[in-house]
């Protein structure tokens, strides 16, 4: 096979500029730099060049386990963790490798084999770390969620993947309060009829999850990790699935993306090492929810031999009120190097007055990364007067379905004001006008116009990958006639001299997005329309407005109701359970109707865009909606809206 060979490049630009062409080229180079761990090299590294359904590294065998672990040393500290359930304390990396093997020798025992899916209702944890690369090892497919979900939102998720095992806490706390779990993994169980196992795992001492009599085995998760076994790997094809991520749409079932062994390892290795500089001897933090992808970006750290600190809790720590500040603490405490977090964070420490430089020793905090939603010019103002005036602010923005970002940071290059730094290399990444054409210093729509290696391999059960299609790839006029990724972003590029800079505006799609955590409107209308007094509703969300988050929940009640204190806080309260407290509205509205195109679809994105401040124009046309008149409403109540928010 061609090797790569070595180039230099003259800046930044020239080096994207040839990553994001000469794919060949350069994912090659990735994997002699990284002398990727593979049990058999490759015959060609992109056979296909289709969007989608490109076909990388072929003949190549590899686990991604075998890469994490290469090279480390036993006593050197892989995790540590900080958590309300779970406590404070640290493993090695030859503990983790020891219960790692343990549980992959359980579920080999247990009969899982490779293609069969595990599930797991886990926080942020070490156990879900140990959980996640036992399942690699065995070559089975791992898929997580947050044990603050509802039991409808994981079982619409798991249902469609048919697992055979579910790995379960039996609760866990948040700003030191006690959540037990066990009605709702009752439930969940209930609804999974492929499984047939149950791994508890006791966080908060409550009693036994009761299993259906199909369970045949229940296994206590000190009883799965005990012993002494060698790691076993399976030896994997490249596109071998790794993981099982969700992320909705306005319509259906939460799609189900599965990503694979070799592309996300090497984006893991681009991401974690080329552009957040993650380096053996960090210690890597991330408070965050094991239902948003940045967990797993999270856990691939350790490729690079960084430590991650694995935060379980309330920012705000466990006492009653919470104190803004205690993050900052446990950073100081433990000397962390690397920190991430939600932009949402950043600006609830900048509304609170809070500057961390002067409560807490941060001499060893190098990097802060920011992502989930577009992190304001004050917010960086914040972070390098009162966080640290030498640090460097990386803020990324990508998503769940290619497991990494689109846009992001470099320790080389300079930070402008409220801007990306730059492209990630090998993304062809560009911001295309109405006519399918790449621009600059304009609005447009992100798209990437090649593949990348960690785009879906496919849906779950999306027979022909119709849905992947409609989802990504059909909908961007583009003159070239060929597919193009459209990410569902607003995105400018600028020309800068070093490089070409970012900046997201917001969806350009009906998603929510709650603090990084993507869920289909149509999960809410699930929930809300069940209520017999409510006969249609709407769900708009402002996340990436760059200032307060916004949710807005518009219902139309049966003829002569009216929409009392009462009903609002028992819509608010079934949301919760269902679905989860992040997705909660922040203000729920009576509405006349909710207007409707020709075939019935819900208007969620022209209503955004009203709210926005768009004029309605230059939203939507009246002829194209089966009701017309409704928009009156929208269109008076957006003109109080701006002028509330101004």
């Amino acid at each position: 096979m061609a090797r790569a060979r070595a180039r230099r490049f003259n800046d930044y630009e020239s080096l994207w500029e040839w990553s994001a062409n000469d794919l060949e080229g350069f994912w090659a180079a990735v994997w002699d730099y990284f002398a990727v761990a593979s049990t058999r090299g490759y015959e060609r590294v992109l056979a296909r060049d289709d969007l989608p359904g490109a076909q990388w590294f072929v003949g190549a065998e590899l686990n991604v386990v075998d890469q994490i672990f290469r090279g480390r040393t036993s006593s050197a500290l892989a995790l540590r963790f900080h958590s309300e359930a779970a406590g404070d304390g640290a493993v090695t990396w030859g503990q983790l490798e020891r219960e790692v093997a343990a549980l992959a020798e359980t579920l080999r025992s247990l009969g899982v084999r490779p293609g069969d899916r595990v599930a797991a209702v886990l926080p942020n944890v070490p156990h879900t770390v140990v959980a996640m690369l036992a399942v690699a090892s065995v070559g089975a497919v791992w898929s997580v969620c947050a044990p603050d979900m509802g039991p409808r939102s994981i079982s619409d998720r798991f249902r469609q993947i048919e697992p055979v095992v579910l790995i379960a806490s039996d609760g866990y706390r948040f700003s030191g309060k006690i959540y037990n779990r066990i009605g709702v993994l009752t439930e969940v169980l209930e609804n999974l009829p492929t499984v047939r196992t149950l791994i508890t795992v006791p966080l908060i001492g409550a009693q036994e999850i009761p299993a259906a009599k199909r369970v045949l085995h229940r296994v206590h998760w000190q009883e799965a990790t005990a012993g002494e076994f060698p790691l076993r790997t399976a030896s994997l094809p490249f596109d071998h699935p790794l993981w099982i991520l969700y992320s909705s749409g306005t319509t259906g079932l939460p799609k189900a993306i599965v990503h694979g062994h070799g592309g996300v390892l090497l984006n893991a290795l681009v991401l974690s090492s080329l552009h957040l500089d993650l380096r053996p001897g960090d210690l890597f933090m991330w408070p965050v929810s094991t239902a948003w992808v940045v967990w797993n970006i999270q856990v691939m750290a350790l490729t690079v031999g960084a430590t991650i600190m694995l935060y379980d809790g309330a920012v705000n720590g466990p006492a009653p009120g919470g104190d803004p500040g205690y993050l900052w603490d446990v950073v100081a405490r433990a000397q962390v190097t690397v920190l991430g977090a939600g932009a949402a964070y950043f600006a609830n420490c900048l509304k609170a007055g809070l500057c961390p430089r002067e409560r807490a020793d941060l001499a060893a905090l190098r990097t802060v990364i920011a992502t989930g939603s577009p992190l304001s010019s004050d917010c960086y103002r914040w972070i390098y007067r009162d966080v640290k005036p030498d640090i460097w602010l990386a803020n990324i923005s990508g998503g769940t379905e290619i497991a990494g970002a689109f846009l992001v940071g470099n320790p080389t290059l300079p930070v402008y004001l409220g801007e990306m730094q730059c492209r990630s290399l090998g993304a062809a990444v560009y911001a295309f006008n109405a006519q399918g054409q790449p621009v600059l210093g304009e609005v447009g729509e992100l798209v990437c116009t090649r593949p990348l290696p960690s785009m879906p391999l496919r849906f779950w059960n999306d027979p022909g990958d119709r849905r992947l299609r409609e989802s990504y790839f059909e909908s961007i006029v583009n003159p070239q006639r060929r597919p193009v990724w459209r990410h569902g972003d607003w995105l400018r590029l600028s020309q800068r001299p070093e490089s070409v800079t970012a900046v997201i505006f917001g969806r350009s799609d009906a998603t929510v997005n709650r603090q990084g955590i993507r869920m289909g409107t149509a999960e809410f209308y699930r929930v809300i329309e069940e209520f017999p007094e409510v006969t249609d509703s709407l769900v708009v969300d402002l996340e990436y407005l760059g200032r307060d988050p916004y949710l807005a929940l518009f219902v139309v009640l049966r003829a002569n109701l009216e929409l009392s204190d009462q009903f609002r806080q028992q819509l608010r309260d079934a949301l919760r359970g269902a679905l989860s407290p992040r997705h909660v509205p922040t203000e729920i509205l009576q509405v006349p109707e909710v207007p409707r195109t020709l075939t019935g679809k819900k208007l969620e994105v022209p209503v955004r865009r009203l709210l926005l401040g768009h004029d309605i124009d230059k939203v939507v046309s009246r002829d194209a909606l089966a009701n017309p008149a409704s928009l009156d409403w929208y269109v008076e109540f957006s003109q109080t809206f701006q002028a509330r928010r101004a």
